[in-house]
């Protein structure tokens, strides 16, 4: 007789699953980003084309996560997550079979459609495994794998190309979806919502229609505050990630493949390091007082700050790699707790919407911060690499301003019934020690 796997087991089965899957949807979205010169070179795509191509994924990404968030708290988690990821990886194989502009830019579009599914029921299914003492930990390994598949979309994906020519990158990538859909259809499980929540956390309310959803979210003062400090966080994360392979061009005049690899790796690596130790530290904390994971947040930007300027205007490259490595450090550590934060302000039964929400505004305001990179890059005094220098170190007010966002969230975190509940039992376990 097949006995039930225990669920101290069955909730790192599913967060190695999940980690497998987000990993490939980092790889599938960034693949293409190492293969415009190919696209450029076979089908004279100009630079606004392939500036199109990527464009045309975060747009629907973007304006997809709400509604994917809202789907997520009311839909099969597990039926979504296996749905996108087959959906996600048939586009990623037809772009394969592309050959005009308007059909690479509806392959890109689709594949944004089905990726924007999986983070709302996701990080929603993990938190439904683990509680208070875990949750932190889960999701910022789960976190680890958005830098990993960053790292072997694009080198992978270069390294096939040129090997084999740019069909194929798309074609393993999505055959190895696949493969993983297969994977979860015979062992991915979906657990009652809420069944990791505190007795004393207050009963879930009636299901609210979708524009109602949003207003209770964005109606909570601590919740909008993070949404606002993720919006900031990720405006830098997207300058580096579209500019720093040409900041390291033009100032150190290292090779494309070398700068493309330096500036992605360096920071992509140690943000996978620090995610996981930061959300088992934000974990120990929080046992013990209550806000921690904003402030371990919190801490990561403020120090991050002060990277990102020494990234702007270091002087040899040495300096640079330390300074790189400095700031995937700092960035893993706000990064691992990122929904673990906002869970804490949101019943269970809105998880997914929340982090739909999250992204939405996360994607779509972060989006600015590399326009004002170029921007300022482009006009004002100095060369051209100075101006870029000082774009670049500018931002790190952003990484403030989102600290000050977060720490501002803790005082309405305090009027919240999970503050209450969460009190209650540091108390309660205070006096038995006591005792």
């Amino acid at each position: 007789m097949r006995t039930k796997t225990p669920i101290n087991r069955e909730k790192w089965i599913v967060l190695g699953l999940l980690w497998l899957v987000c990993m490939l949807n980092y790889a599938d979205r960034q693949a293409i980003s190492s293969l415009f010169p190919l696209l450029e070179h076979d089908f004279g795509f100009s630079k606004v084309q392939l500036g199109l191509i990527g464009s045309a994924f975060m747009w629907v990404y973007a304006l997809s996560a709400p509604f994917a968030g809202f789907a997520g708290d009311r839909l099969s988690r597990k039926g979504l997550i296996m749905g996108g990821c087959l959906f996600w990886s048939l586009m990623t194989v037809m772009t394969g079979w592309c050959g005009k502009f308007w059909q690479f830019v509806t392959a890109r579009a689709l594949i944004g459609l089905g990726e924007s599914v999986y983070f709302p029921a996701a990080v929603s299914m993990l938190s439904g495994y683990h509680d208070g003492r875990t949750r932190s930990t889960a999701l910022s390994l789960h976190q680890s794998a958005v830098y990993i598949g960053t790292i072997v979309g694009g080198v992978i994906g270069a390294v096939i190309a040129e090997r084999y020519g740019w069909r194929w990158a798309f074609y393993l990538f999505g055959g190895v979806g696949v493969l993983v859909f297969l994977i979860l259809l015979l062992r991915l499980r979906e657990p009652h919502r809420g069944s990791s929540e505190d007795p004393s956390f207050p009963k879930k309310t009636e299901p609210q229609g979708f524009f109602r959803t949003l207003r209770m979210l964005l109606g909570q003062p601590g919740v909008f505050l993070l949404m606002l400090a993720f919006s900031c966080a990720n405006g830098v994360a997207a300058i580096f990630l579209i500019w720093a392979p040409t900041f390291l061009f033009d100032k150190f005049h290292l090779g494309l493949v070398a700068a493309g690899f330096s500036a992605v790796a360096a920071i992509q690596l140690a943000s996978a390091v620090s995610a996981p130790l930061s959300g088992i530290i934000a974990d120990r904390l929080a046992m013990n007082f209550c806000g921690a994971r904003m402030i371990v947040q919190a801490a990561g930007l403020i120090v991050g700050s002060f990277c990102v300027v020494a990234v702007a205007w270091a002087p040899s490259m040495e300096s640079l790699l330390a300074a790189m490595i400095g700031l995937g450090l700092c960035k893993g550590v706000y990064d691992g707790g990122i929904f673990a934060s906002v869970f804490e302000f949101v019943e269970p039964d809105q998880r997914a919407s929340a982090a739909g929400l999250m992204n939405f505004i996360g994607w779509g305001g972060g989006a600015l911060g590399p326009l004002m990179v170029g921007l300022l890059s482009t006009y004002g005094s100095g060369t051209a690499i100075e101006r870029m220098s000082g774009a670049i170190a500018g931002s790190g007010v952003a990484y403030l301003v989102a600290a000050g966002l977060i720490l501002a969230s803790i005082r309405f975190y305090r009027r919240t019934p999970h503050f209450s509940a969460i009190s209650a039992g540091l108390e309660e376990r205070r006096s038995r020690e006591e005792r």
